[in-house]
């Protein structure tokens, strides 16, 4: 029997707004998926493809989040964290082990590691980076709906040209990460 290998990674801590997602998927051996890479170096019609391929093929996968209000309270860092350790914990089944994209580990009751670059190195990472990819950008396009004139939709709350120059003419959105310096620097002065 193969011992069940899970890889972990998140998506958008470098945004202005919303939440912090990530992923956790144990991928079928039986079922490779051709075409995992990075998401970032995937086309959005491709990450949405593999996506589902991925969601219909892996042996299981789970999405967790940490809210904006989170990211404020803890910081990018340790909410991303906690958005991995909800996406292992909320796996159908438990794996063996845990590889993480990136150089820190969330806590978890398991033998985790951590690798650089392992979004482009360990296909069940490389996987989790979609979900987790996938899963924001609909959020975000959710939330531009509620919020149009920011136009979450395009940049997905990265800090573009338009998304700083609609930051200062109209404040931040309630979905906005106060503790981030371009958004404190955008609250009007009371």
């Amino acid at each position: 029997m193969t011992l069940l290998r899970c890889g972990v990674d998140e998506a958008g801590r470098g945004p202005l707004a919303g939440a912090v997602f990530a992923a956790a998927v144990i991928l079928d051996p039986a079922q490779p998926i051709p075409g995992l890479a990075d998401s970032k170096k995937l086309s959005p019609r491709r990450r949405e493809i593999l996506a589902a391929l991925i969601r219909e093929h892996a042996l299981a996968w789970s999405i967790a989040s940490a809210s904006h209000e989170e990211i404020d309270r803890i910081n990018i860092l340790q909410a991303s964290l906690l958005a991995m350790a909800r996406a292992v914990n909320g796996l159908s089944l438990r794996p063996a082990s845990v590889l993480v994209d990136g150089n820190q580990c969330p806590v978890l009751d398991l033998p985790v590691r951590a690798i650089v670059g392992g979004d482009a190195l360990v296909p069940a990472i490389s996987a989790a980076s979609i979900l987790a990819k996938t899963a924001r950008d609909t959020e975000m396009r959710r939330l531009h709906g509620v919020f149009p004139i920011y136009g979450f939709d395009r940049h997905k709350g990265y800090p573009t040209a338009a998304h700083l120059a609609a930051l200062a003419q109209h404040g931040p959105s309630p979905v906005h990460r106060r503790s981030f310096g371009p958004v404190r620097r955008a609250i009007p002065e009371s």
